[in-house]
């Protein structure tokens, strides 16, 4: 790709990959573009993750863009078949993995006994914001998934990483010596 800009989208449209030009405003684009935003946040928050502490929960956001943009071009996807090359699939032992992320980073952290607000330290609070942003991506997805064919393993991985979001937030705000903000009910 040489130029940045084509001038084709000028008309509020884009090219699906492998697959017919769409209003920007299209389900699936939405699908994708939430995608997109949250893998940017998750940029945002690696950038939080760069103290020695910690380096695991480092490789684990790292491994999550990578996915993140694989789970975004599938998305981007809707004919897999008439795609100019094949585009990569997240599969079940991905979510698997995450699965294995979360029990392990758990099984190091204090049980919770309330709710607890975002925030606690400057990685923990950006994690928390991925985890919102995540949960948009999982709605947009859902609701795609309603008038077009989404994988399943795609819908799983949402969910399951805004799980993992969590208690990467719980993790790094322990590591970075913050605190759990408890939520406190108003008196009636």
């Amino acid at each position: 790709m040489s130029k940045i800009y084509t001038r084709r989208g000028d008309d509020g449209s884009t090219g699906l990959f492998g697959g017919p030009r769409v209003r920007k405003d299209d389900l699936r684009v939405g699908a994708y573009g939430e995608v997109d935003e949250l893998n940017s946040a998750l940029g945002a928050a690696r950038e939080e993750l760069l103290e020695p502490a910690q380096k695991d929960l480092l490789a684990i956001v790292d491994a999550l863009q990578s996915e993140l943009f694989t789970l975004g071009s599938e998305l981007a996807t809707p004919q897999a078949d008439k795609a100019p090359r094949e585009v990569p699939r997240i599969r079940a032992e991905m979510v698997a993995r995450m699965e294995k992320d979360i029990d392990r980073l758990t099984g190091e952290l204090p049980e919770m006994r309330q709710f607890i607000l975002p925030g606690g330290s400057r990685p923990g609070a950006a994690l928390h914001l991925c985890r919102t942003v995540c949960r948009r991506a999982e709605r947009k997805a859902v609701q795609l998934s309603r008038e077009e064919t989404v994988s399943p393993h795609v819908l799983a991985y949402l969910n399951r990483l805004s799980d993992l979001l969590f208690v990467l937030a719980r993790a790094a705000n322990l590591r970075a010596g913050g605190r759990e903000i408890p939520w406190v009910a108003p008196k009636p």
